[in-house]
């Protein structure tokens, strides 16, 4: 059996989606930007994946940008609107446990004169809004924080964060890396609050290689790529045509009978952490019940590297992960466990398991089967 819970990282493509693109690549491959039959044809996707998608977040089609996926996005935003505000202010905020596109992104904005907070966390993963009061100041000119956290599923408050920063008096913009929100929950950017917000299309069972920054038609934000000028001047470059059909049908799948794929996954997700209590020397990492994101559950295993126990799981056909995909290149301890307390001997015996609409009882039975079978042997070598 193969049991697939590493949605997190990514998902299996729909296969609608993946039909779409090929039938684009293949038949209608012209440039939207030609002025003949093929180059209409291409840019016909494109509009229809662009009015569905507004549709979607109940937004403006001309507030709708396509990258390269998430990392793109939260550059753009960031690093646009940095540059673009520096007038007003050269103070930025963030969480400590953002994902790496956005920290790795602050620091480089530190590097060139903008001064960072990192807010800290609960032990649950969440940003107190007390905290977040606290650092806002005169030069504050933006505010990233992320909707679900990659590796521990928690839930930030982003209603009551947007509603701070409009108490302010004056605009602070709000970024949202929503990576791993939509697609798992309603968003409504402007009912919201939410000046910006970035998705990736393998996150929902669209294509790798193509994303969406939703910006604020009011908001101020300068390119970071120069060329042609397509996509109104802020992302130049040759639309991604098949990419974007895909992730447009993915979007349109994927809200089908939407509260019924929400509440199946979070029965997933209740039943497995209820099980995995159960297998000795266990702890569930962040939010609890429906606290948390519907698809993400983080375990530590004590006594057992997670590297060891991954692989072991592989072994079974079992996929998982021991952190942030976008962070495997580089192990190193979870920057998100320590946040939120984990004691130091598991930081480095955690694993997360991630489920999407494809993933069964049945498959979460077979993988608990397997470490209550695995993780006493494990730990019996690892004693020796």
């Amino acid at each position: 059996m193969e049991v697939y819970l590493d949605n997190s990282a990514t998902s299996r493509c729909f296969s609608g989606a993946a039909k779409l693109m090929y039938e684009i690549m293949t038949e209608h491959y012209g440039n939207p930007s030609s002025l003949h039959r093929k180059g209409v044809e291409a840019e016909n996707y494109l509009r229809e994946a662009t009015r569905l998608i507004a549709r979607n977040l109940k937004v403006e089609e001309k507030e709708i940008f396509f990258t390269s996926g998430g990392t793109e996005s939260d550059n753009l935003a960031l690093i646009g609107c940095a540059h673009a505000n520096r007038r007003a202010g050269n103070h930025l905020i963030t969480t400590c446990i953002e994902h790496p596109a956005v920290l790795n992104t602050m620091k480089e904005l530190e590097s060139q004169g903008f001064r960072v907070t990192y807010l800290p966390v609960d032990e649950t993963g969440v940003v107190r809004l007390s905290d977040l009061e606290e650092a806002l100041c005169d030069e504050t000119i933006l505010v990233s924080v992320m909707y679900v956290n990659n590796e521990i599923g928690s839930l930030q408050p982003i209603e009551e964060i947007a509603a701070l920063l409009k108490k302010q008096g004056r605009k602070i913009l709000f970024h949202v890396d929503a990576v791993q929100a939509y697609g798992k929950y309603h968003i409504y950017p402007k009912k919201q609050g939410i000046d910006l917000l970035s998705v990736s299309g393998h996150k929902i069972h669209g294509p790798k290689g193509i994303g969406l920054l939703y910006v604020d038609a009011q908001v101020k934000i300068h390119p970071i790529l120069f060329g042609g000028g397509q996509q109104r001047d802020l992302r130049s470059g040759t639309e991604n045509v098949p990419g974007i059909a895909g992730l447009g049908e993915a979007v349109r799948e994927i809200y089908t009978d939407f509260a019924g794929k929400q509440e199946q996954l979070y029965e997933l997700r209740e039943y497995f952490i209820a099980e995995i209590r159960n297998i000795e020397g266990t702890t569930v990492n962040g939010p609890q019940g429906r606290e948390g994101a519907p698809h993400i559950v983080s375990v530590s295993f004590a006594g057992v590297r997670s590297e060891v126990l991954l692989h072991a799981l592989e072994e079974k056909g079992i996929y998982v992960s021991s952190g942030s995909a976008c962070s495997s290149n580089h192990p190193a301890v979870s920057g998100v466990l320590k946040a939120i307390g984990v004691k130091r001997e598991l930081l480095d015996s955690t694993l997360r398991f991630s489920f999407s609409e494809f993933t069964t009882k049945e498959e979460l039975d077979y993988c608990l089967e397997a470490l209550r079978e695995l993780l006493p042997a494990l730990r019996r070598f690892t004693r020796r």
